[in-house]
């Protein structure tokens, strides 16, 4: 009996004299492709499909692919689907199935799980890894069981992400990936310029013939200029891929080295991360040209080449980026050892790299930024990263409790960083480190061989520098094994001198053989005894990263604590009489979340709400500033309408926050644009202010329908709670139009959402007009207008503060004021979880013919 043909359904469905969608046959059952495809049909959705025996098995996901491990998102079966549907992008015409504009959003390759195959589909579940422009890591499909009265034929499966190395935040994929794979087209330059080429009966090299026409149609549609990162100076970064390749590397500086400290700092003013156990790297990357370098300036590049060639195909611009290059032990931990012998091995394909830092950016020196600023840059530049390309995760506040995860999980400890502080090329206690276990590098002066069968080495005579001269450190005997003692011996006989490099003990020196002293070992150890020799010790490994002359003896230092040099007066004063709130709890607010409200106030002229008697009494706005405010708040001069020049207030750390709390401020006002090119707004700000009568219900689904506008213009979008009554839709911008360009975007853009849903929205002022309706206040988007920013307490009732929420979270939130002052300990916590992890960062320019 002939096998049933898996696309009967498929072409039954269609008439392929009315759509461009190609008609097939099924094919060769070898490969092992998959796509999905962005689809606004009847509803808007995603179609997933991969390559199963010569067809393409495919899903519609409702809501779209979430990179959140705890979404379950519906995933509905539909008909097998030709290899050819695989290149098609354009407009299914409307009566006809599918009627639509489809979009080809992700392609790539997949293979399922060690000991899973394609067959489980047949058993309701899937368990596979995607190698994908955007969709990475594992993912799992599990097939639901058919509920009573449910639609007979009909399959309702769940695709969710596993937690792994590329899961994030449920907003990471669809809410920021907003342009086809194949043209870089939004969806409605797709709708509206979509070539009409009907496949009908092409095979082979017709059918090719006529997808190289349709490609070549689609490609000659404008798009909008793709975006570029955002430097310091908020000047645009020119990406072109010719002028990438061609772009300098920027050359090697020393790294910032951390202090060791002998407890985790206490406060909200730190951000701690994870000491990985690896090699410290700075990579010089300009497009398809990386070079990586140790700590000390050595070039490393053909050494961890699987990183610079992943590196090379991200297309960046010219970055210096700051690291550490490690290898996962069985447990998925970084380890030194594992990350040894992988250099040692051919493949050398499990390196992966951890990048935290960004120092420079197309040229511009970013070190002067704070710890944070640069953090949010470097999540910028490198998005999703790759597979072996990850952006280190950090937490704000709260280091104990990480210290303690790292310790019970058995790794190195954590690094602790000043979030206001800027990279410095040398030690300081801006940067910390505070280790579970002792460890530290020793020079090696000589050895004991071993008698024991099937060792080699007994143990290592080590030393220190003080006071710059030698120091007997004592020994390590254990830690040698089959795979590090080879090399060990090879290169310690190729070391023999007669004497040693200075005084040990004599029974210490019974039998050693003594080497130059130009060996650095990483050892670990129990603690320094008596006479400064290590007690318990345990070889990790030969580090050739480190010259033996810097090595010298590391000894705790007591940890540090982030003073604040304002002083707050009055603080018994209360500001919120009916929650009282007082000024000094006002101000500690501002210092604990100043650290997080960094990336979106710092070199930004600001307006301050000014309410020295507290928020009942006579508040007033301020931007200008006689000297009053102190050193922590600076001036730039900006010229007015008339020509003359006023001098406008920023801040750059939480000092400056605390010193206006100190003269009275309650709320901070930005403008969009940053004090070194106020001319280039790097934002674009949508308040939708509420009538009266409206409940917040209306409020959202309106920001929800601004958002999916913006998506299909190409424009990426994020909420934030405006504390008061409404919501702000803040479109990052990369700093390249000016004022009256962005002016006029939002102005048409605001008006035509009013004239398309009037009883919906009014994009005037007017009070008289606004009755029953949302006022999209797009009047913010023009120069000297300011807009309330993150984390800001808002001069009303209980102190509310305006607060980056996700567009998953908005659904769940009943009020604008949901977050009050007193919810600082979550604001916190929240702003470095995954979910929020990229809020308001996004490398895109204005479409250029909306």
């Amino acid at each position: 009996m002939a096998e049933a043909d898996p696309l009967s359904e498929y072409n039954r469905k269609r008439d392929f004299t009315r759509t461009a969608e190609p008609a097939g046959k099924r094919g060769r059952a070898a490969g092992n492709s998959f796509i999905v495809q962005k689809h606004d049909a009847t509803r808007l959705h995603y179609d997933f499909r991969l390559e199963v025996d010569g067809v393409l098995k495919s899903w519609a996901v409702t809501r779209g692919p979430s990179l959140d491990p705890g979404d379950k998102r519906l995933a509905v079966r539909t008909e097998d689907h030709p290899l050819s549907y695989a290149r098609f992008e354009g407009a299914i015409p409307k009566g006809e199935y599918g009627g639509g504009t489809v979009m080809l959003w992700d392609e790539g390759t997949w293979e399922p799980v060690p000991g899973k195959s394609a067959k489980d589909l047949e058993k309701g579940h899937l368990h596979f890894t995607l190698h994908g422009q955007r969709m990475k890591g594992e993912w799992l499909l599990i097939r639901l069981k058919p509920r009573p009265g449910e639609k007979r034929g009909r399959e309702n499966w769940l695709l969710r992400k596993i937690d792994d190395a590329h899961a994030g935040s449920a907003d990471d994929l669809v809410g920021r990936e907003l342009t086809s794979v194949k043209t870089g087209r939004t969806m409605s330059e797709i709708e509206a310029n979509a070539p009409e080429t009907s496949l009908k009966g092409k095979r082979g090299k017709a059918f090719d013939r006529a997808m190289a026409s349709a490609d070549a149609a689609t490609s000659s549609v404008s798009s909008p200029a793709k975006a570029s990162p955002i430097s310091s100076n908020g000047k645009s970064v020119r990406t072109g891929s010719g002028r990438r390749g061609a772009a300098k590397l920027p050359a090697f500086r020393p790294p910032q080295l951390a202090t060791l400290v002998d407890a985790v700092p206490a406060g909200n003013g730190w951000m701690h991360e994870i000491k990985y156990d690896g090699y410290r790297c700075l990579i010089a990357v300009a497009g398809s040209k990386v070079k990586v370098h140790t700590r000390t300036g050595l070039d490393w590049t053909d050494r961890f080449a699987p990183i610079p060639a992943e590196l090379a195909g991200m297309a960046l611009p010219p970055a210096l980026i700051d690291g550490e290059i490690v290898a996962l032990d069985a447990d998925g931990n970084p380890d030194f050892s594992t990350l040894q012998q992988t250099l040692k091995e051919e493949g050398r394909g499990a390196l992966h790299l951890f990048a935290f830092d960004l120092i420079e950016l197309a040229g511009e020196d970013l070190a002067a930024l704070s710890n944070i600023e640069r953090k949010e840059k470097l999540a910028a530049l490198l998005g999703d990263g790759a597979p072996h390309v990850h952006v280190a995760d950090h937490v704000m506040g709260a280091g104990e409790k990480l210290f303690s995860a790292m310790c019970g999980a058995g790794q190195e400890g954590i690094i602790s960083k000043r979030a206001d502080a800027p990279y410095r090329g040398a030690r300081s206690k801006s940067w910390l480190k505070v280790k579970c276990t002792r460890r530290q590098e020793f020079i090696v002066v000589g050895w004991t061989p071993s008698s024991a069968s099937g060792r080699s080495i007994r143990n290592l005579l080590l030393a220190q520098h003080e006071e710059g001269k030698l120091v007997y450190a004592g020994k390590v005997g254990t830690g040698f094994n089959a795979a590090n003692s080879g090399g060990l011996v090879r290169a310690l006989k190729a070391r023999v001198r007669k004497s040693g490099a200075l005084e040990v003990p004599r029974p210490e020196a019974r039998g050693a053989q003594w080497v130059t002293p130009d060996l650095v070992a990483e050892v670990a150890f129990a603690e320094f005894t008596a006479d400064n020799v290590v007690r318990h010790a345990s070889f990790l490994g030969l580090r050739e990263d480190k010259a033996a002359g810097q090595v010298s003896r590391e000894r705790p230092v007591p940890t540090p604590t982030i003073e604040s040099d304002v002083t707050v007066s009055n603080r018994d004063r209360l500001i919120f009489p009916e929650s009282h709130v007082t000024k000094g709890q006002l101000a500690d607010y501002y210092a604990a979340v100043g650290a997080i409200m960094l990336p979106w106030i710092a070199h930004r002229p600001v307006s301050l709400v000014r309410c020295p008697q507290g928020r009942a009494k006579k508040c007033f706005f301020q931007k200008h500033d006689s000297g009053s405010f102190g050193d922590h708040v600076h001036h730039v001069p900006i010229r007015e309408k008339d020509g003359h020049m006023e001098d406008y207030l920023y801040v750059d750390d939480s000092d400056g926050l605390v010193a206006c709390v100190q003269m009275g401020t309650i709320e901070f006002h930005g403008w969009g644009s940053l004090v070194a090119d106020v001319e280039k707004p790097d934002r674009l700000v949508f308040d939708l202010d509420p009538d009266e009568g409206l409940d917040f219900a209306d409020v959202k689904k309106a920001a929800e329908h601004i958002h999916q506008t913006l998506q299909d213009i190409g424009l990426v979008s994020f909420a934030m709670l405006s504390g008061g009554k409404g919501v702000h839709v803040v479109v990052p911008l990369t700093p390249q139009a000016e004022w009256p360009q962005v002016k006029d975007f939002a102005d048409r853009f605001s008006r035509a959402l009013a004239a398309a849903e009037p009883d919906r929205f009014v994009a005037t002022m007017s009070k008289a007009k606004r009755k029953g309706r949302i006022f999209i206040d797009w009047l913010r988007n023009q120069r000297g207008a300011t807009a309330v920013l993150p984390y800001v307490v808002r001069a009303r009732e209980h102190a509310p503060v305006a607060v980056p929420v996700t567009w998953g979270e908005l659904d769940d939130i009943d009020r604008a004021d949901a977050f009050t002052i007193a919810d600082r300990d979550l604001l916190l916590e929240r702003a470095s979880s995954r979910a929020l992890r990229g809020w308001g960062e996004a490398r895109q320019l204005l479409p250029q013919d909306i």
